[in-house]
């Protein structure tokens, strides 16, 4: 097997936004990461925007040297994301798009618009037949099926239910309706430990969907509604809900079955982009600051999605010495859902590293 090419440019801790912004020029222009655009092209961007409180999410400013990249190109360009499962500012396209803003996604920063279909018109989504082992029709955002090409920009940091997320989790995951993101989360349901249950309710007022309800006293989880979102387990003041994150395993897969539904018909039609600073120990989908694991490391491009993850993991553990989203999240192994995008014909665990 051939090995994928990831070119990589190192960042530190004393690069100012502008430096930075040099060196990710400096990457577009020798990985010709996004040299298959073509005049004409509209390009959707795929980012995350952040959630309320959380910071982790990649500067606007960087995102502004990558649409500026495909602009040039006589292409269009938008930035996207899809709405949340989950209670936030990102619920729905209205809030969701007004947070953007609040975090620098504007025209005036990025060069381009931002664009956060509403999901529940049946004309924003699409149904696409992938017949997976976990997944057999994945229903996807429409707007970035219909675009002519996809940038993945993607913040590179720890999950707590995936070890790490990266370009496989912005793709699989991010690109997902409410409907698609439910079934990738909907075999991870909360546990009630009993004997610590007060009965006080915090957990079915949190809940988004209404999957809890107390019976004699005590919390009750109906799994056919849960969604996985894990908002009981912050809400509850006695530490009785769990969730039993071995079941991360099979989320693993299926993101990788939405990833192969998005990717499947964009064979030289999409490019990677991975920020390796920031390195946070939760997802950018926390409203709430989290700590850094790591420091930064850099960013990193491809045209395989599979090799930029595996050279980003590698990289960020080289620096730590350690395997540090193993510590941050013991229970999880963010390696499966590399091997099993291999397994599926996504692309490569073995790449050669092109340091600039």
């Amino acid at each position: 097997m051939v090995k994928s090419k990831v070119y990589f440019i190192a960042v530190n801790s004393v690069d100012t936004v502008q430096s930075i912004n040099r060196k990710l020029e400096k990457l577009l222009t020798e990985s010709k990461v996004i040299d298959f655009i073509r005049k004409g092209d509209r390009v959707a961007v795929k980012t995350h925007f952040g959630e309320e409180g959380n910071t982790g999410f990649i500067n606007p400013a960087h995102l502004g040297v990558v649409s500026k990249s495909i602009l040039e190109k006589g292409a269009s360009a938008f930035l996207s994301d899809a709405n949340t499962l989950y209670r936030g500012k990102r619920l729905n396209s209205e809030d969701h798009l007004k947070l953007a803003g609040e975090h620098g996604f504007t025209k005036e920063v990025t060069g381009v618009d931002v664009v956060i279909p509403d999901d529940t018109h049946p004309e924003n989504t699409v149904a696409i037949e992938i017949n997976q082992k976990f997944i057999k029709t994945a229903k996807l955002v429409r707007v970035f099926m219909d675009a002519d090409a996809l940038v993945v920009a993607s913040h590179f940091k720890g999950h707590i239910l995936t070890g790490f997320g990266g370009a496989l989790k912005n793709v699989g995951m991010g690109c997902a309706t409410r409907e698609g993101k439910l079934a990738q989360h909907c075999d991870i349901a909360p546990v009630v430990h009993v004997d610590s249950c007060i009965g006080c309710g915090e957990c079915a007022l949190a809940c988004p969907v209404k999957a809890i309800k107390l019976e004699n006293k005590k919390s009750v989880v109906d799994k056919a509604k849960c969604i996985g979102c894990a908002s009981c387990l912050a809400a509850c003041p006695s530490m009785a809900m769990f969730i039993d994150f071995k079941a991360g395993d099979k989320v693993q897969d299926k993101m990788a079955e939405y990833s192969l539904a998005v990717l499947k018909n964009r064979k030289g039609k999409a490019g990677y982009i991975n920020f390796a600073l920031k390195i946070n120990k939760e997802c950018d989908c926390w409203g709430m600051e989290n700590p850094r694991i790591a420091p930064d490391v850099g960013i990193l491009a491809s045209d395989d999605p599979v090799s930029i993850d595996k050279a980003s993991f590698d990289l960020v553990c080289q620096a730590c010495n350690k395997d540090i989203f193993k510590a941050a999240h013991p229970d999880q192994d963010g390696i499966k859902q590399l091997a099993y995008a291999q397994k599926i014909g996504l692309g490569n665990l073995e790449y050669e590293l092109i340091r600039l």
